[in-house]
């Protein structure tokens, strides 16, 4: 992003600074920055995994000697103070919780993050193989580690378990079974669909990726080129639009993000849903959903090239390159994503990028075993992103996730998808100038 543009927003985001508020998790703030200083600036977001680390900073404070200085912002507030900060050269950050599939590519490709490479291979005990392959994917640029994942989500499929068994059906395991489950099951039950999932285009993107990527395409090609027309990409749309469109919502709109998607499986009126792991306790809260116990949580179904969901992380740790303190700032990263410490957050409820978490019966607890089982699955081919790897992500994904909706609605998305490949081909082509 351009320096003029960064700068307009300069005062909007100083300004949010000084109403946001600032938690100091020591007697004492402030402090230089001189290399080696004792005071530590970290910017964590609003966020369940941050409640929880807050509670155990006083523990890495006494085993350091380190002073943390910790600003909480909201996700919006956060993204508008890097953009100022990191732009402007700052060094008052030096550990930085970020989004890597909202800002990774924008801030990788700008220089505001430290190379971790060595740093993250240096340390047996730490263990930077026991991170899965996904989200450790999101956290490289250019074959240099930029970020350590910290929470995690991937792609589930629901099911009701009942409507299952009146059917006697299996939980589906293929994208044939699912179809035809789908299809039984709605014929079956007037008044409930066979499948639901989030048909707006951009919301949409995220829960689509897993199929475009089962079926053995990508948004972008091996050579950098728009992958949204291939033959693959085709058969991905049509599915996804089709299983919609012919055993979903009556009536279905296209304007459905999750909150709509999810409110028709509360009800009763849906088979089948496909959604993020993390959103799992709309689904069976009795407080929120008719069908709590009934739910039933699967890995998500293969298609002609495997089960392929996506398995991101949704959250990181970074450290700023300009910072004067990015040895303290690594024992920091180096603390927070230890196994104990992950571990401990998991237990808290956020599901982390370390594998053996997911082996360790403890660190599961607090999920249904079910879903538990379904995440550790989903991981082990799980692709690291679930949107086009580009900066401009919101424009990216209205343009990707046309061709589904022109699916839903019966017209011609193989006509869709090659329009849109050429409209994304030309953002790439401005990307890479």
């Amino acid at each position: 992003m351009k320096r003029h543009v960064l700068l307009r927003i300069a005062s909007v985001a100083s300004a949010t600074l000084l109403t946001a508020g600032v938690v100091t998790a020591c007697s004492s703030g402030g402090g230089d920055q001189a290399e080696g200083s004792k005071t530590l600036n970290v910017t964590l977001a609003n966020h369940v995994w941050t409640e929880a680390i807050k509670k155990q900073i006083p523990e890495f404070e006494k085993e350091s000697g380190l002073k943390v200085t910790l600003t909480q912002l909201s996700e919006d507030q956060l993204a508008d103070s890097y953009k100022v900060k990191l732009n402007a050269g700052s060094s008052d950050v030096d550990v930085m919780m970020y989004r890597p599939l909202q800002v990774g590519k924008l801030f990788a490709s700008s220089h505001y993050f430290a190379d971790l490479t060595q740093r993250v291979q240096s340390d047996a005990n730490w263990n930077w193989s026991d991170f899965q392959p996904g989200p450790v994917s999101i956290t490289t640029y250019q074959d240099k580690v930029v970020g350590v994942p910290i929470i995690t989500e991937n792609e589930i499929l629901y099911y009701r378990k009942d409507l299952l068994t009146k059917a006697g059906l299996e939980v589906p395991t293929t994208m044939d079974e699912l179809k035809a489950a789908a299809k039984k099951i709605s014929e079956e039950n007037p008044g409930v669909a066979g499948f639901v999932s989030r048909t707006q285009a951009s919301a949409g993107v995220t829960q689509f990726s897993g199929f475009l990527y089962s079926f053995g395409g990508d948004w972008i090609d091996s050579n950098g080129k728009s992958g949204i027309a291939s033959d693959a990409a085709k058969k991905a749309y049509a599915y996804y639009g089709g299983l919609l469109r012919d055993y979903g919502p009556a009536q279905v709109n296209t304007d459905m993000s999750w909150p709509e998607a999810m409110a028709i499986f509360q009800q009763g009126k849906a088979a089948f849903e496909t959604d993020a792991s993390s959103l799992y306790e709309n689904l069976t809260n009795p407080e929120k959903s008719k069908v709590a116990d009934q739910v039933g949580f699967a890995p998500f179904p293969a298609g002609p090239a495997g089960s392929k969901p996506y398995n991101v992380a949704a959250w990181a740790l970074g450290i700023n390159a300009n910072s004067k303190n990015q040895d303290n700032a690594w024992k920091f990263i180096q603390w927070a994503t230890s196994p104990k410490m992950t571990l401990a957050m998991q237990k808290e409820g956020t599901p982390s990028a370390r594998t053996s978490a997911w082996d360790n019966p403890e660190a599961t607890s607090s999920f249904p075993p079910e879903l538990a089982k379904a995440i550790a699955e989903n991981a082990k081919n799980g692709v690291g992103y679930d949107r086009p790897l580009v900066v401009a992500v919101a424009q990216a994904r209205e343009i990707v996730g046309t061709p589904f909706v022109v699916a839903i609605t019966g017209g011609d998305s193989d006509a869709a998808a090659d329009k849109a490949s050429t409209q994304f081909e030309s953002l790439l082509q401005s990307e890479n100038k």
